[in-house]
């Protein structure tokens, strides 16, 4: 009886061994991640901290920083970036481009555009009317933006006020300083560069606040977005765990962003975003988020609506299927 006991005993030990081996937690993943230099990457400074410094070990995180969308598109094409931070209607056009090859995990950045003045005439959008504005991002969600928010308030972007585009931030931030204009639209962080060189410029015109009143009175959910995170679908399709992890760990990256706020103004300087002392000014202006799941598709399959009626190449010629919001 005693011998019947013993192996008994064995019997259940070796399985015990063999359930935990088998059942324990897989390797890690390499995860291959791509964020454009800018303030969309605020969110991500400390997770990219915590992994480059081998904090984290449930997965092999590793990081790239690009200058532009065009050295990140073809690489996600080609599978050789699994997670990407990308502006908000790329998202949707390579989720068209590639037939569905996309998905967007979460809103990581809502509006960050402001109009600046050197002057006291501009309090509401209405006061832009027969205006000169200098601006930059033609193509680009802020133009669009712009353009409802005006025609949203009775203003024809073509014919009510002058808007002057030119190619790059840095050389409307000029005409700023040299007194070319006195009224101009920007993005974070060039906003706050201007004001760090002229304190006379001030921020006269939110435009996350003003999209946000149109929705109040017009009853719909929407937000205005600037940048996403998306992944390959095949990558999250194989690696549903990863994607969680992933998450997890970004919100609370990014809570940290808009906590520790000088911590984080370190780390952009640290990793050649822009400036300390202009990270640590425009941080609280950047509205950088976390927003995934329902939510996130109510918000932003209402902002790519936005866009799709003033330019349906804008999102990729149509609104992106139910498939394009991941949800875990």
């Amino acid at each position: 009886m005693r011998k019947l006991l013993l192996i008994i005993c064995t019997i259940a030990l070796c399985a015990s061994i063999l359930s935990a081996c088998s059942g324990g937690d897989p390797d890690p993943a390499d995860v291959n991640i791509a964020v454009l230099r800018g303030p969309t990457a605020i969110g991500i400074m400390q997770l990219m901290d915590e992994a480059d410094s081998g904090r984290i070990t449930s997965n092999n995180y590793s990081f790239e920083i690009a200058g532009s969308v065009d050295e990140i598109v073809p690489r996600i094409v080609q599978g050789a970036i699994d997670i990407a931070a990308v502006p908000a209607n790329l998202a949707s056009v390579l989720y068209n481009n590639t037939g569905g090859g996309v998905q967007v995990l979460a809103i990581h950045t809502l509006g960050m555009i402001y109009i600046l003045e050197n002057g006291d005439t501009i309090s509401s959008v209405e006061d832009l009317r027969g205006k000169t504005v200098f601006a930059s991002g033609k193509g680009a969600p802020q133009e669009f933006a712009l353009n409802h928010i005006l025609q949203s308030s009775g203003i024809d972007p073509e014919r009510d006020l002058n808007i002057e585009w030119k190619s790059e931030h840095t050389e409307v931030v000029a005409s700023l300083l040299t007194g070319t204009t006195d009224i101009a639209l920007l993005p974070q962080p060039f906003v706050t560069t201007a004001r760090i060189s002229d304190d006379n410029l001030r921020i006269a015109l939110d435009l996350n606040e003003e999209w946000d009143k149109l929705q109040e009175t017009s009853g719909t959910l929407s937000s205005l977005i600037m940048g996403v995170m998306i992944a390959r679908t095949d990558f999250i399709n194989e690696n549903p765990d990863v994607i969680s992890d992933f998450l997890n760990r970004y919100a609370a990256s990014v809570t940290y962003a808009n906590t520790r706020i000088d911590e984080t103004a370190a780390l952009v300087a640290q990793y050649g975003i822009f400036p300390e002392e202009v990270a640590r000014l425009a941080i609280p202006y950047c509205n950088i988020t976390f927003i995934e799941g329902q939510e996130m598709k109510d918000r932003f399959s209402g902002f790519l609506e936005v866009l799709h009626a003033q330019n349906p190449q804008s999102v990729g010629g149509a609104l992106p299927s139910d498939e394009f919001y991941f949800s875990r």
